[in-house]
């Protein structure tokens, strides 16, 4: 009788830490491996630094342009990559409450077909003025052997003065190999 209680007994403490140490396995941090940064979490986490960065310097009721990013070598130059960079990040923006002119409803930026709006130094003045905005989103891209390197900028229109400023890494993964690769 006293060993049937003692078997039970012990199956019971058996069982019990079995589900306890399965338990702590699932547990988040344990025996998982860390996600790898996507870029949309990176820009994500860059458009919340460029904001706090401006902070100060942008007033509640200034308005910012989106331009493409571009290639760092090759101004001129840009991607599918620096297209959606732009998108997400002006996207970010506006969700942390910038306000950003939608410019592809106008004809008056510089834009290319499979570029996208390129803003042109000389036209700066002009492009403010045009769009009756005080600041614009620049940004440039490189591309490295296992991430891209992006830099991003709001900068005041009428002096070129740099409000805000971030920098990331991308990982350098398929998907951003695709978009790199884009055939314009």
């Amino acid at each position: 009788m006293v060993s049937t209680r003692l078997s039970r007994l012990y199956l019971s403490l058996v069982l019990l830490l079995s589900a306890l140490i399965t338990g702590c396995a699932a547990l988040p941090g344990h025996n998982s491996v860390p996600e790898r940064p996507t870029l949309l979490s990176q820009v994500d986490s860059a458009a919340e630094r460029l904001v706090k960065s401006a902070r100060g310097r942008l007033a509640a009721s200034d308005t910012i342009i989106a331009t493409t990013f571009v290639d760092v070598d090759q101004l001129g130059r840009s991607s599918t990559l620096g297209r959606t960079l732009t998108e997400a990040m002006a996207s970010r923006l506006v969700e942390s409450g910038l306000n950003v002119i939608e410019v592809k409803l106008r004809d008056s930026l510089y834009i290319e077909e499979y570029a996208g709006e390129m803003i042109l130094s000389r036209n700066v003045q002009r492009l403010g003025n045009n769009y009756n905005a005080s600041a614009v989103l620049l940004g440039t891209y490189a591309v490295a052997r296992g991430e891209v390197f992006v830099n991003a900028r709001l900068v005041r229109l009428t002096d070129q003065l740099v409000l805000g400023a971030t920098s990331f890494r991308v990982p350098m993964d398929a998907d951003v190999q695709m978009l790199l690769t884009s055939p314009y």
